[in-house]
Parts: C-alpha cells; sequence; structure tokens
C-alpha cells in the first residue's frame, strides 16, 4: 500500500559482480526443501531475501483491506487506535508479525508475540469468520501482489509454506474452520468480500488515516500524488467500499507498469546477501530505541466501548533484536 515504488532496495551488501549468491541460487534451494515441513524455513528466505519490499507492501495491502468489511472498520474506529494512534498501530502489527516469522512458533519470543496479539484480540466480540478472513488476507494478498509486481512470481513451495505457516498461526490464535489450501484461502477471501464489503463512514475515516500515515513519510508536497498512485493500486472493489473517486485509466495503467518496472530491474540485480525483516524497515518510526516484544500492542482501557475485558500487563521478556 505504501508505496516508494522507486525504491529497488539498493542494499550495499550486495555489489555488482557479487557472485556469492545467484539470482536463482535461493530459488533452487527453495524447491529442494520441503514446503510442510521446512515452512518456516522456506518462508523465511521468500519473504526477507527475496521479496523483503514486496511482502511489506502486500501485507500492508492486505491489512488495509480489511478496513472495507464495516464490523471491522467500525471496531478499528471506536478503537481510535487507527485513527489517532496510526503509525503506533501500524509499526505494533508489522513487529508481532515480523517477530513470529524471524524467530519461530517455539522460541520465546514468538511465543510473546502470539500471546500479545491473543490478548489485543480477545479483548473485542470479534467473530471466528472476521478473524479467518484477515487471517485469508495474510495468505492471498502477497501472492497476488508478487505475481503482479515481484521480480518473479512465487512459487509453489513458497506458496505452500505460506499457507502453513498461517495455519499454525491461525491454531495458535483459536481460530476454528481454516482453509487447508492456498486455492481454499483465496476462495474464502473472495467469498467473504463479496457478502461483506460495504460502505461504512467510520471504516472510511480509518482508511483515511492510513493513507494519510503513508503520505506523512514523505515530504508535504507529494501528500497527493502519493494519494493518488496508492488508490491506482486497489481493486475496483475497494475503491467502491470507500467511495474514493477512481483514478484515471491512464493513471491507473501508468503507475502499475511503473511498479512492475521496479521489479524487472530488482531481477536484474544482484540477489541480496543479508536477510532484511520488517523491523528493519524505515517506515517503522515508533521505536528508535529499541523495542520489548511483550509491550507492542494495545492494553484495553476499563469501561471503552467495545473493550469489556481488562487485562494485565505481561511481565518483562526477552527483547527483540
Amino acid at each position: 500500500m505504501h508505496l516508494l515504488f522507486f525504491n529497488v532496495e539498493l542494499d550495499p551488501r550486495r555489489q555488482k559482480g557479487d557472485e556469492t549468491v545467484k539470482r536463482f541460487e535461493r530459488l533452487e534451494r527453495i524447491q529442494r526443501l520441503d514446503p510442510e515441513k521446512d515452512a518456516l524455513e522456506i518462508y523465511q528466505l521468500s519473504a526477507a531475501y527475496e521479496f523483503p519490499w514486496d511482502y511489506t507492501r502486500a501485507l500492508e495491502l492486505a491489512l488495509y483491506r480489511t478496513y472495507a468489511v464495516p464490523a471491522i472498520g467500525r471496531l478499528l474506529a471506536e478503537t481510535a487506535e487507527l485513527t489517532d494512534r496510526t503509525q503506533k498501530r501500524y509499526d505494533d502489527t508489522a513487529l508481532l508479525l515480523d517477530t513470529v516469522l524471524e524467530h519461530g512458533f517455539d522460541s520465546d519470543e514468538g511465543r510473546t508475540a502470539i500471546r500479545r496479539i491473543n490478548q489485543m484480540h480477545r479483548s473485542y466480540d470479534i467473530g471466528n469468520e472476521d478473524m479467518r478472513y484477515v487471517l485469508c488476507t495474510f495468505v492471498v494478498m502477497p501472492k497476488r501482489w508478487i505475481d503482479a509486481y515481484g521480480w518473479r512470481r512465487l512459487s509453489r513451495h513458497e506458496t505452500i509454506a505460506s499457507v502453513v505457516h498461517y495455519r499454525t498461526l491461525g491454531r495458535h490464535m483459536g481460530i476454528k474452520d481454516i482453509p487447508e489450501t492456498y486455492e481454499e484461502f483465496e476462495g474464502c477471501l473472495d467469498a467473504y468480500e463479496g457478502a461483506h464489503f460495504a460502505w461504512d463512514p467510520q471504516a472510511r475515516r480509518v482508511s483515511d488515516a492510513t493513507l494519510d500515515l503513508m503520505a506523512s513519510w514523505y515530504p508535504r508536497p507529494l501528500a497527493p500524488l502519493l494519494r493518488r498512485v496508492t488508490l491506482s493500486l486497489l481493486d475496483d472493489p475497494l475503491l467502491r467500499a470507500f467511495r474514493y473517486e477512481p483514478p484515471g485509466a491512464a493513471t491507473r495503467a501508468l503507475v502499475r507498469r511503473t511498479v512492475r518496472a521496479r521489479g524487472r530491474l530488482v531481477r536484474l540485480m544482484p540477489p541480496r546477501r543479508a536477510s532484511h525483516f520488517a523491523r528493519q524497515n524505515w517506515e517503522i518510526k515508533g521505536y528508535p530505541n529499541g523495542y520489548r516484544v511483550a509491550d507492542l500492542g494495545t492494553y484495553p482501557v476499563p469501561g471503552m466501548k467495545g473493550c469489556p475485558v481488562r487485562q494485565a500487563r505481561p511481565s518483562a521478556t526477552t527483547p527483540s533484536e
């Protein structure tokens, strides 16, 4: 969603002419692994080495599109987390998901992140179908984005590994009736959006706040252009749900061609030699001095609408690196 689409990840650690890792060498390694048993390793290779920029953009889009479901958008507006504390909510969401990816489900850090995710969600009256839909966006949107704009398409091994990863996350979150395959995740997402995408003024407030946040990362005069660029990458059902005026056909075609051109340029560059996780993204602004995973996220306020459960703050845990 946030789009510095001319950012081609010019990493000083990947010099031209460096033959340490050839462009398709990691894909070949992924293809030798078992997508079920080695799902975490494959997902780490894909998200932190092959497509870190693309996964960031795709997961931004995944979360953003959930606001078009009025039940979700209204709840987020009522908590004010995405209207009054937008940067913090963006940071915390990215960092909690990133912690599980980087350290795994069985690590101290991963368990702490999942505990925080569950503590937040269980403070609200959120239906299983809504939770399952959000999980579907994490599986489906990265594949759709990378297939459209990445330097190569996502391989079947990577797709299966992503499914296994998020099925595991869903089980840890107590979500029921989780789809088994990518095709089932995709069908569930499309059916849910077809039935639930709708206009809601509160959800529109959350959407506008998110677009404003992304524009705030750049010089102020660029804000109108960046908003137009972002809207050009949204599909028609999403634009209709928020009642945004669709950009013209020529603008949309130009923006999408430009993002695809970025992928082709990345394909010509030497592959990165070091991992890049979401915690290293420059868009994470709220923790210049570091953070503890146990302190991420929100804590219920007594008496707040939709927030009936008072939960104790966790004790200290191992800090994220």
